[in-house]
């Protein structure tokens, strides 16, 4: 009796905290459409990595729908992210390495989802690698500047 118990306490808690997660993403967007510049690209990335876990919850769940739309939001906050920072001209090797990270681990999911599956994430991918690169640019695009200078 007192193991059915404590299962159950265990299950609500392991309930309560994915229903906190979905709403700390949809709060995490709220808030960071009408935050400061300065914490932008912060917020974002937290919402694009949030998101990444969700996506390969969905694929590991077999639930395309909301897999994609992970693989959406993870895009669009990553390239809101870089543009705020490039914006800002601060936090841009953050925005990289955050992005290469999530790029990798996109790659790592697709090994173990269905095919049809494997095209999506291979866009999210490309769409991760031009963020990349066009941090890269920005970043040494500076120091040659400076050089001329």
């Amino acid at each position: 009796m007192r193991s059915l118990v404590i299962g159950m306490f265990v299950f609500a808690l392991a309930a309560a905290t994915m229903a906190a997660r979905d709403e700390s993403v949809e709060e995490l967007k709220s808030h960071a459409d009408s935050a400061p510049l300065q914490d932008r690209t912060h917020l974002r990335l937290q919402i694009a990595e949030l998101q990444l876990r969700n996506a390969d919850k969905f694929f590991k769940d077999g639930d395309s729908e909301h897999a994609h739309a992970a693989l959406d939001d993870i895009v669009t906050n990553s390239q809101q992210a870089r543009d705020a920072a490039v914006e800002m001209k601060k936090h841009l090797k953050n925005v990289e390495i955050a992005a290469r990270k999530i790029a990798e681990r996109l790659r790592n999911i697709k090994r173990t989802v269905v095919l049809e599956d494997q095209a999506s994430i291979d866009q999210a991918v490309q769409h991760l690698e031009e963020v990349r690169t066009s941090l890269l640019q920005h970043m040494f695009s500076k120091e040659k500047d400076k050089e001329k200078k």
